[in-house]
């Protein structure tokens, strides 16, 4: 797939749409991309690096809470990562996000 653009920021991956749901995750609350602490990629989801990336993927550190690593989809506002945890919508733009993606929280942040 062609990555696409949202908000200024470059999204790569599996990406279906320009909401940035993936051929993984494609549900109408799937939308958002997370910038990758190991690379700086970003990308829909862990199953996204998997696929296009030359390395194995690694959580942010608890000490990077203020890095502005998750896009939103829908508006493209980039969120910090402490704000995403506590989070169910996007605070700019109110759009939900599938709270299903907590369960993979380890996978991305430590």
């Amino acid at each position: 797939m062609n990555p696409i653009d949202v908000g200024g920021v470059r999204v790569g991956g599996l990406v279906v749409d320009s909401q940035t749901r993936c051929a993984h995750y494609r549900g109408p609350l799937d939308v958002i991309a997370i910038r990758f602490a190991c690379c700086g990629d970003w990308l829909p989801c862990h199953l996204c690096h998997e696929a296009v990336a030359d390395h194995r993927a690694t959580p942010w550190p608890a000490s990077s809470r203020a890095e502005e690593a998750v896009l939103c989809g829908v508006c493209g506002t980039r969120i910090r990562i402490d704000s995403y945890l506590d989070a169910s919508s996007c605070a700019a733009c109110r759009a939900e996000f599938n709270p299903g993606c907590r369960l993979h929280h380890d996978l991305y942040f430590a």
